[in-house]
């Protein structure tokens, strides 16, 4: 089944080359079916790069998705054209009188700010808040799941001694949980981040399973017990050759950073192994099937 998004957005033909079924509004309007409901609320600097990621994984799923891309109105970044914002991104007051099956809420990179120092905190906050009644799973990448770590559960992150970089194997701590089922008993997961949350601040509540990670990692993919809030710490939605962008911008910055753990197969650092692609499609598709489509109303409304 298709994903729906607008024609003349970037991923279309990407994804529309990668033989991947994407659907135009136009289209979709004329079937008898009410497709998933998916909003991305998309706080990356590199926009049309992470939408497009996030879409490719929605993807991979018999259902029919209809994505709605959200920006902030508090902080409009730089590194993407207004033209693109303003042609394919909504913002939160535009939305919040809608309801959604599922949400995504990307990382961004102010992870050694403060929560609250953070520009657009605020209208995040209201965003997860509104998740709350309007949302039936929302699931938190990186930051934003350290974000919603603090604002649900008030957990506290501290900032690492040197990046977490690279691609980590993980090991399952459940072997029945449907968000992983069909994944390998290790698996891996880049990591592209500054600071954690210490396995201490799961302790303040009963409410979240951790269900994988590693002894270096910590904690990498958590969720509520029912179900309806997901942190994925890791970015399993990266490209090949997305942490070899961020590691050629740092070094030509000048800035000191190490390569990428377990990700350069030659001393050059030309040629990158990609070994987390199968996972992120089974996590996602199971996302969407165990904790959207089965269990959200056909009438939205009724969501309780």
């Amino acid at each position: 089944m298709p994903i729906i998004i607008p024609h003349d957005i970037p991923a279309y033909s990407t994804l529309y080359g990668e033989n991947i079924f994407v659907m135009d509004h136009e289209r979709a309007q004329s079937q008898d079916i009410r497709p998933i409901e998916i909003a991305i609320v998309n706080l990356m600097p590199t926009k049309i790069e992470t939408e497009t990621q996030l879409i490719r994984l929605l993807s991979n799923s018999p259902l029919q998705i209809k994505v709605t891309l959200i920006g902030t109105e508090s902080y409009i970044g730089k590194n993407t054209p207004l033209q693109h914002l303003h042609r394919f991104y909504h913002t939160f007051s535009e939305v919040k009188n809608r309801r959604f099956d599922g949400m995504i809420i990307t990382g961004a990179p102010v992870e050694t700010l403060d929560f609250e120092e953070v520009k657009y905190w605020n209208e995040l906050c209201e965003i997860m808040e509104y998740a709350k009644t309007n949302v039936q799973s929302t699931i938190f990448i990186c930051w934003g799941a350290q974000a919603a770590l603090h604002y649900y559960y008030g957990m506290n992150k501290i900032e690492l001694d040197k990046k977490l970089f690279g691609v980590f194997p993980h090991r399952k701590y459940t072997m029945f949980d449907p968000l992983l089922k069909g994944t390998d008993e290790e698996f891996f997961i880049p990591h592209s981040r500054h600071t954690t949350i210490l396995p201490s601040e799961f302790k303040k509540t009963d409410d979240l399973i951790v269900l994988a990670g590693s002894d270096e990692i910590g904690a990498s993919v958590v969720r509520s017990r029912d179900g309806r809030k997901i942190f994925l710490m890791g970015h399993m939605e990266y490209d090949k050759f997305t942490l070899k962008g961020e590691y050629d911008r740092d070094v030509a910055k000048g800035l000191e950073i190490e390569p990428p753990k377990n990700y350069f197969r030659d001393e050059a650092r030309t040629k990158v192994v990609q070994n987390w692609h199968s996972t992120a499609n089974i996590i996602y598709s199971n996302w969407l099937n165990y904790y959207v489509y089965q269990v959200t109303p056909f009438d939205l409304d009724k969501l309780q």
